[in-house]
């Protein structure tokens, strides 16, 4: 397949580029900067300026664009950063998929806070209902902005994606650090769930959704047993022959962290049921087997 992506030299494009093109495809990245590579071209999404022949002509079109969550402090100019760099790359691609006459698929980040910030112990899936505050108005936002090419007919699909667990990047590189010094614990009540997944396994689960076109809408790319925050903070430990016996208060991690404290003390206790239901098997199904995988 002939594959278009945006957002492919991060976290998680970059192993899920090398995937696609390992399985034989042809992938052609978006970039900002003056491409400097084989398969490069550049487009500007402020400008709303992007190649629409290049689009025309792909099977799938992938945006994995956005500015990182895990940024401090979350300012009113960082905040619209978070939205509009979603949004402005997610609806550029769409209305240029409509335009195309081909509806080539559409996958298009997102994320789990979708289902807002706290909501304990209760299942989550993709069925569930959405929550409020800051990021899950920015997810509704976002897929909102995939409408114009799902409109045309084009197979859409949004990739609402947990906690990747991965020691080169993501929420696991910050922590490492504290967990080796001995410093880490429970954060707040530890009772908060903490849906995570393996990168490997969100890598197989996005290519799984490429290849499978009866697959359409959203889906929940998180593991199979979500662990709380206490079971992950004993895991993690365990592994790094560490000890994990501090306390963390709920009160001073607001005051610190701000619009991030909602991410950390937050509970999203998330199932992948339409991916399960469409076959796929992850690799890494609890969180000790998911721990292992991403400190491999």
């Amino acid at each position: 397949m002939r594959i278009v992506a945006a957002g492919t030299s991060g976290f998680l494009g970059t192993p899920l580029r090398a995937a696609l093109v390992e399985a034989g495809h042809e992938v052609h990245q978006l970039v900002r900067r003056e491409p400097d590579g084989e398969g490069q071209h550049q487009w500007d999404p402020d400008a709303g300026e992007v190649d629409a022949d290049l689009i025309a002509g792909a099977d799938v079109v992938i945006n994995l664009a956005g500015a990182p969550i895990a940024h401090w402090p979350w300012t009113a100019s960082y905040r619209e950063q978070i939205l509009h760099s979603r949004v402005r790359t997610t609806a550029l691609l769409a209305r240029s998929i409509a335009d195309a006459g081909t509806t080539p698929t559409y996958l298009v980040g997102s994320g789990m806070d979708i289902h807002g910030e706290g909501r304990g112990s209760e299942w989550l899936d993709e069925s569930s209902s959405a929550g409020s505050g800051f990021l899950a108005d920015v997810v509704r936002t976002w897929e909102q902005a995939a409408d114009p090419a799902r409109v045309a007919g084009a197979r859409v699909v949004h990739l609402r994606t947990g906690v990747v667990l991965d020691r080169h990047g993501g929420a696991l590189k910050t922590m490492l650090p504290a967990f080796r010094l001995g410093l880490a614990g429970r954060l707040g009540s530890g009772r908060q769930y903490f849906s995570v997944i393996s990168r490997a396994d969100w890598v197989a689960a996005a290519q799984f959704l490429v290849q499978h076109d009866e697959c359409s809408g959203a889906y929940n790319l998180v593991g199979v047993e979500p662990p709380t925050n206490a079971e992950f903070t004993r895991t993690l430990a365990r592994a790094l022959h560490r000890p994990a016996v501090l306390w963390v208060p709920e009160t001073p991690l607001r005051l610190v962290l701000g619009g991030l404290a909602g991410e950390v003390l937050g509970s999203l206790r998330m199932r992948p049921t339409r991916l399960v239901e469409a076959g796929f098997e992850h690799r890494h199904r609890d969180v000790e087997s998911v721990v292992e995988a991403a400190l491999a």
